[in-house]
């Protein structure tokens, strides 16, 4: 993938950081963070994971996930003086962008966030960019429609509301270090309608899309890497995102897988993602009746398409109404006698087991995620074992049920009822590494609390 032409053209020389090693931002678990129970940060989880897919995009965005909540924050500085910001890490969206004090106190105003909010005249960096300027053209996220025609607007929709504001340049710094930052364009946010509770406290997102406003096409690299510590580990066990020539360090010895990215439609919106060539699950030793083209690369109705793609903006996994249905009725048949209702008071799940806190690996059996070579039917193929534990969760101190939920669920619409997930929950301890320049997603078993 070549490198986008950036307004900022940020090179190796122009940045701060360490002889060039790259970006090592650490990542904290919000409900981790919160000191929240196993049994809230399940209930929470699952929340998000059916609102987004309930969510409807017939709204200023027409793409299947263009945005959903998840759980994973980094901290970071804005500003000279720098300012504390938090934000998200979603590899589904593009921009980046925090909430400014200049936001509405009215019903589509400001959300709660845990730090004070960016306050751009108290920075001696900030700067506006105009209509004419590069960077407003760089992506879907931008308008130019304010009466002065001057100030470049930013206005964009995620699963979970929308929000506007201006673009602006800013010095950002990540890390321990303050005097290691760089010059990034984002979006100074003043308006949002967002479902309460949707970015836990947060100042607002960080994008790792494949967009041109995104943070690693901002940086001009072609790669970077992310380990996700499990869900219900204490908030001492960081993840880490790594961006630049660090992605990809830290190799344990254990076998990486490698998939190739399907190549993204024309159509801009639907450019952002991370499609893959999902071809079949086996489950155990039964491999499932599913057609690999239910899982495909495919139109489903003008501008808009439906796949399979890697979201770690997304909580838990979602399947296409055929592939799920295969996936647990298979799961029942093999469980047999182990299944049992979801404890009174728990909902939103479709298949339980009884067991111990931690021990759904000792029933349940692992998935393995078969891919096609080449980004779509030729090609040597792949395969990602995925362990039961990242697929089944403890719903309270007896019972797990499981968390691949089905994307064609109620009041879901194209194109998100026929699109498949791979949501960050899958994620846990697997070293995934993105290799744009390759076309190439990695991933590698590893303890991500010692990387």
């Amino acid at each position: 993938m070549a490198r986008p032409l950036l307004f900022l053209a940020l090179l190796c020389a122009s940045l701060t950081f360490t002889a060039c090693d790259g970006l090592r931002i650490e990542l904290i678990h919000a409900d981790a963070k919160a000191n929240r129970t196993v049994t809230e940060r399940m209930r929470r989880a699952t929340e998000r994971t059916h609102r987004r897919l309930a969510s409807s995009t017939d709204d200023v965005v027409t793409a299947p996930v263009h945005w959903s909540e998840t759980q994973y924050i980094a901290e970071y500085h804005i500003g000279n003086p720098p300012q504390r910001a938090e934000a998200i890490i979603d590899t589904g969206s593009n921009l980046i962008w925090t909430q400014c004090s200049g936001c509405r106190t009215s019903s589509t105003g400001c959300f709660t966030q845990n730090l004070t909010l960016y306050d751009p005249s108290l920075s001696r960096t900030l700067r506006p960019v105009s209509c004419n300027g590069t960077a407003c053209a760089l992506g879907s996220e931008t308008r130019c429609a304010r009466a002065d025609a001057k100030t470049c607007g930013v206005l964009t929709s995620y699963g979970a509301g929308a929000i506007a504001g201006v673009l602006g340049t800013e010095t950002f710094a990540f890390g321990a270090s303050p005097s290691a930052n760089a010059s990034l364009a984002f979006g100074c946010i003043t308006a949002t309608a967002l479902t309460p509770g949707s970015l836990d406290g947060a100042s607002g997102i960080i994008g790792l899309g494949r967009g041109a406003l995104s943070l690693v096409s901002q940086l001009g690299e072609t790669k970077f890497s992310y380990c996700l510590t499990p869900y219900f580990s204490d908030a001492s066990n960081t993840s880490h995102l790594f961006v630049g020539a660090s992605a990809g360090a830290g190799a344990n010895g254990s076998t990486a897988t490698s998939v190739p990215f399907v190549k993204n439609p024309s159509d801009d919106l639907f450019g952002t993602f991370y499609f893959l060539p999902l071809a079949g699950i086996t489950v155990g030793e039964a491999k499932l009746d599913v057609p690999a083209s239910a899982f495909g690369l495919r139109q489903v109705s003008p501008g808009q398409w439906a796949g399979t793609l890697i979201d770690s903006g997304s909580p838990f996994t979602s399947l296409v109404d055929v592939a799920y249905r295969a996936l647990r009725a298979e799961l029942a048949a093999q469980l047999g006698g182990s299944v049992v209702p979801p404890p009174a008071g728990v909902e939103g799940f479709d298949l339980c087991v009884a067991v111990a806190q931690g021990d759904a690996g000792k029933v349940a059996p692992p998935l393995m995620l078969h891919f096609n070579g080449s980004g779509g039917a030729g090609g040597a193929a792949s395969n990602l074992v995925v362990p039961p534990e990242n697929y089944w969760a403890p719903v309270d101190e007896d019972t797990a049920c499981m968390v691949v939920f089905n994307s064609a669920g109620p009041n879901a619409t194209l194109p998100t009822n026929e699109t498949t997930i791979i949501g960050n929950y899958m994620h846990q301890n697997m070293h995934l590494t993105y290799d744009l320049g390759n076309g190439v997603l990695s991933f590698q078993p590893a303890d991500c609390s010692s990387l």
